[in-house]
């Protein structure tokens, strides 16, 4: 079992796995810039290093900085969170041949998977259902570009293969379009991936974003913990999570999510993961997976009553998954929002410190933040400053309970996206269930 933990991140995810490691009798190692060092975790973790600067490329990206963080504290793992170096498989392969075990899955397969086109191949292989397109990378030959889009059909996008966050993607309704898109996206994936092959797909028109979360051992066995849906996004940036997806049919979850465990027993899967999928008109194609924890891993524990952060420590440990399929059966219905540090109207940052906060509580409200009153938001990293998630008996109960908990939740010093939030909450499409991903984007542009 793991002794000592040292994690590879900051906000409310290190203070997420340092609850779980408490709970487990984990003694823990927070590394932190200069910039956090009066982050919660830092504070309560039994052991702290500084790693650099607050530019998150020489900390939290800076992996010498932090393998050296690991040797001094002789830390026995390292839990990467997710974002940073969290899919970063050069991490993983220096984590393990420097002696420590990576929470994650190996660096192998997060290669494959971090790779858009291999992927894709992967799953096609694995009988994972998946978006019709190229099959491969953009052919150098514009008439073979220009023949290959034809056969898909337009309206299609072109991604780059090692994008992610909602960048190097653009979509293309017409031919004459075609050319012009792929220079300008694979200019794009050069300069922010480092990596400029790109790949075209059919682009659906009104789709939403379905994705499964699957638990694996090291021995073959893996479980699917039911389905969220994330289609409330802005700019391909989830805004509201959900879970079990409205509409979907136990039949559906079942099928899919029996493809989903054989594909990780097939491709060598361990640890957590998520499948993410476009649905529309009843079927599900593959868009990528996650080879780490996700934001909204909440709302899966809510419905489920699994721990997926003790659950990834175990089998890092090499235990056995002690769960069984049958044992997961969705209870009730949960909502995640993201909190950011943001205007709720330009969505510009907004850093700063926090003069007051209270946090909603009351039965089936669950607040996973690192803010206090007093703590300075810093303009380095990403604005999100927390996740308030609930959990009722169904969605009509969920949103209510949302509702008031956005009533009740006051962040003073800083602007905050909670009145979107409340808003969201209030819509009428959102109320009835089933938008797609461009909704949210769409009713935002009206305003």
């Amino acid at each position: 079992m793991i002794k000592k933990l040292l994690i590879a991140n900051r906000g409310e995810i290190a203070l997420r796995i340092l609850r779980a490691c408490r709970e487990m009798g984990i003694k823990t190692v927070a590394v932190h810039s200069t910039a956090d060092r009066d982050l919660k975790h830092v504070r309560l973790a039994d052991e702290a290093v500084c790693i650099g600067p607050p530019n998150s490329i020489d900390s939290y990206l800076n992996i010498p900085a932090i393998i050296s963080a690991a040797e001094v504290t002789d830390a026995d793992a390292i839990h990467p969170g997710y974002g940073f170096l969290s899919e970063n498989a050069d991490f993983a392969e220096r984590v393990e041949s420097s002696g420590f075990i990576f929470v994650g899955p190996t660096a192998a397969t997060i290669r494959v998977m971090g790779d858009k086109i291999r992927a894709k191949e992967a799953m096609i292989k694995t009988n994972v259902p998946c978006v019709p397109g190229s099959e491969g990378a953009v052919p150098d030959d514009p008439t073979k570009s220009l023949e290959m889009a034809e056969r898909i059909g337009y309206p299609l996008i072109i991604k780059a293969t090692g994008g992610g966050g909602g960048r190097g993607m653009r979509v293309v309704y017409d031919s004459s379009d075609l050319l012009e898109s792929i220079t300008m996206t694979k200019t794009e994936a050069g300069a922010a991936f480092g990596n400029d092959v790109v790949f075209m797909e059919k682009y659906l028109q009104k789709p939403r974003h379905i994705e499964f979360q699957i638990l694996a051992d090291n021995y073959g066995n893996a479980i699917h913990l039911c389905e969220r849906d994330c289609s409330m996004q802005r700019r391909n940036q989830k805004v509201v999570e959900e879970a079990p997806a409205p509409g979907l049919s136990t039949e559906q979850r079942n099928h899919l999510g029996n493809i989903l465990t054989k594909a990780c027993s097939e491709i060598g899967y361990r640890g957590a993961g998520t499948f993410e999928f476009l649905y529309e008109d009843g079927e599900f194609y593959f868009i990528e997976m996650n080879t780490r924890l996700q934001v909204e891993h909440p709302v899966t524990e809510f419905i489920t009553g699994v721990d997926l952060v003790k659950q990834q420590l175990l089998i890092a440990s090499g235990e056995r998954l002690k769960i069984k399929q049958e044992d997961i059966v969705p209870r009730g219905h949960a909502i995640e929002c993201r909190i950011n540090a943001e205007d709720a109207e330009t969505f510009i940052p907004s850093p700063g410190k926090i003069q007051r906060f209270h946090q909603p509580g009351g039965l089936g409200v669950r607040v996973d933040s690192h803010i206090y009153g007093g703590y300075t938001v810093p303009p380095y990293y990403d604005s999100m400053i927390g996740k308030l998630i609930v959990h009722a008996e169904d969605r009509d109960a969920a949103i209510a309970r949302m509702e008031g908990a956005l009533i009740e939740m006051v962040v003073e010093g800083i602007k905050t996206n909670i009145p979107l939030q409340r808003k969201i909450m209030k819509d009428t499409t959102f109320r009835e269930g089933g938008a797609g991903i461009h909704y949210l984007e769409k009713k935002l542009s009206q305003q």
